[in-house]
């Protein structure tokens, strides 16, 4: 399939799955939990939530109570002190809690994300900017919590970073799907959330040359949708993600359909 046969399956793709009835309980996305919310902090923990089993993912989600956000630190302690998911024990999502409530008395994330994205406009300095000030305001350490922050990004980068630039997609993006909550971040900056579906799909479709699932891989498939649409790669994120987890893959005949 040919470079414009591709560019006008993905757009296809793209419009048919900006469908609010795409998120469900029977079709699961960490979406589902966020959407309710709609609010950067809530939509944080869902993003940094999301790794593992989708359905698992929403299911915890759906056992949080995002109010504690407003609550004082001991009220988080009491209410989450038997919650855990995967990685992370009681302490570690109680401390996530404790440090998200304590940055909303500080100002938004957008304005902390704007203070390293302006310099250049690299949404990879606005990470940085990000999760330095996330690290800095709460001092509690452990492998699960540093597993949901992650590492604050440096000149070379190996991680993919996800579960973050799915959190930008959401803020900065406006659709049926996506918040646009973020009103300063351009589109045309964000870089593709790269998971092993968007991943697989990618290179089946031939955007995607490496065959290690890394950094250099997320700036790869990014650039070749910014070749489709240079303002806003990212929004054939979700269809990628989509086409991957359905199992589906291009045959000769330049149809999609499901493999066996």
């Amino acid at each position: 399939m040919n470079d414009n046969k591709i560019a006008q399956l993905l757009c296809q793709e793209a419009a048919a799955r900006n469908n609010i009835s795409e998120i469900s309980f029977e079709k699961p996305d960490p979406l589902l939990i966020a959407s309710k919310y709609k609010e950067e902090y809530s939509a944080l923990i869902c993003a940094l939530f999301a790794y593992g089993d989708v359905r698992a993912i929403v299911a915890f989600l759906s056992s949080l109570d995002f109010s504690l956000l407003r609550q004082d630190e001991e009220s988080i302690a009491l209410a989450l002190q038997k919650h855990y998911y995967r990685f992370q024990s009681s302490h570690d999502i109680q401390a996530l809690f404790v440090t998200l409530s304590r940055a909303r008395k500080v100002d938004s994330l957008e304005n902390i994300f704007l203070q390293g994205y302006k310099k250049n406009y690299s949404v990879m300095d606005g990470l940085a900017s990000l999760i330095t000030f996330l690290y800095d305001i709460n001092a509690y350490r452990s492998r699960g919590y540093q597993f949901l922050l992650g590492k604050i990004p440096q000149n070379i980068n190996q991680s993919p970073y996800k579960r973050w630039h799915m959190y930008l997609r959401w803020m900065v993006r406006k659709d049926s799907l996506d918040f646009g909550l973020w009103k300063h971040v351009r589109t045309e900056d964000l870089l593709m959330p790269l998971d092993t579906h968007t991943f697989h799909t990618g290179r089946k479709l031939g955007l995607i040359q490496r065959s290690t699932y890394d950094f250099k891989a997320v700036i790869e498939l990014t650039e070749a949708c910014r070749k489709i649409d240079r303002n806003d790669p990212v929004k054939f994120d979700f269809a990628l993600y989509r086409l991957g987890q359905e199992k589906h893959f291009l045959d000769s005949s330049k149809k999609l359909k499901k493999s066996i």
